[in-house]
């Protein structure tokens, strides 16, 4: 089964390497990614996105930053990094990761005597970072996995795979670690508009893999689900608070359906994907452009007359939820937050 890196920061030390999400189906391209002004017009392009890549993405960042950053002196330096850290911190509001794997490798640089000494920490963190989110995503996948049929139909939603993390994938790595394990397991994609993620990406990994997918568009869902045709649902997620679980916009719809047909609604996300500190009102809802919802392949399907509303992400309420699968094991509502998150500080 294919274990294909989505990002990774080139072996001169000089840049990062990622796949072009945007581009796909129809164009596999590896982008080499040498300033902070690419990497940032990367995240907000989606030509890289999914919670985890953006936090390894974050971290490459200011490993990227220290590399480009003047090194006459250690204070200017740190400064000229901060504010490239600030640069990519604004890009994404929604998923917490981001921010994450940004501040990780900051604190890490913090007692550098010298900018050379920071250049040479940042590097190490930020691949340290990329290797704890494989290996995170396997533990996911080996415990959502023992959550699933021998023989299921599972519903996904947007691209929670390999092309959302380092590798392997959250929701797609314990549809992964289930296959691997010997399960028969069938996918259902939804298309997710307006940027089409599961149809694009979801059924690209799926079908290169292997494994048996169907796409279907966003409001098929329920009507398979009526039918008796939907045994799970497993997404992926950008943030979890004590209340909700934000994801891509359509996950909530689709929470609600599985709630009402008694079909179990997983959440395969790592810790690093928890907000300790905020409710769902405290968050911000990303809202992107007009053109991503009128225009499809040059052609416009809303009139200029119309309002537009363009949401990224939508709150599932955690009642709502089954459980959410992590790489310490699996979680049922309701979720300390705090205590979980302290408590694997102290391990």
């Amino acid at each position: 089964m294919n274990e294909t890196a989505t990002l990774w920061w080139d072996s001169d030390n000089t840049g990062i390497h990622y796949i072009e999400q945007t581009l796909l189906p129809n164009e596999y391209s590896i982008v080499e990614c040498r300033s902070i002004e690419r990497l940032a017009t990367a995240i907000k392009r989606l030509e890289i996105r999914g919670a985890p890549a953006l936090g390894v993405a974050g971290a490459y960042g200011v490993a990227l930053s220290a590399v480009l950053a003047d090194k006459k002196d250690l204070k200017s330096f740190m400064t000229a990094v901060q504010r490239d850290a600030d640069i990519l911190r604004s890009t994404r509001p929604t998923a917490i990761n981001l921010a994450w794997g940004i501040d990780r490798v900051l604190a890490a640089m913090k007692p550098a005597r010298t900018p050379a000494d920071a250049v040479t920490i940042a590097i190490a963190k930020a691949e340290e970072i990329a290797r704890e989110d494989t290996a995170c995503c396997h533990a996911i996948g080996k415990h959502g996995a023992a959550l699933l049929p021998d023989n299921c139909t599972v519903l996904t939603h947007c691209n929670a795979g390999a092309l959302a993390c380092s590798s392997w994938g959250t929701a797609l790595g314990v549809i992964r670690s289930a296959v691997n394990a010997g399960k028969q397991v069938k996918v259902i994609s939804c298309e997710t508009r307006p940027l089409l993620q599961g149809a694009r990406l979801t059924a690209w990994e799926l079908a290169r893999d292997g494994i048996d997918v169907t796409t279907i568009t966003d409001s098929t869902a329920a009507h398979l689900m009526r039918k008796g045709a939907i045994d799970a649902v497993v997404v992926g997620a950008d943030r979890i608070t004590r209340d909700a679980v934000f994801n891509k916009i359509g996950t909530y719809m689709h929470a609600v359906c599985a709630h009402h047909h008694k079909i179990p609604f997983y959440v395969a996300a790592p810790l690093s994907t928890f907000d300790p500190k905020n409710a769902e009102k405290d968050v911000i809802i990303e809202e992107r452009g007009r053109d991503e919802v009128t225009i499809m392949g040059g052609r416009t399907f809303v009139p200029e007359g119309a309002h537009v509303k363009n949401y990224a992400f939508d709150a599932t309420p955690m009642e709502l939820v089954t459980a959410v699968i992590t790489e310490t094991g699996v979680l049922r509502p309701p979720i300390d937050i705090q205590k979980l998150l302290s408590h694997r500080s102290t391990t």
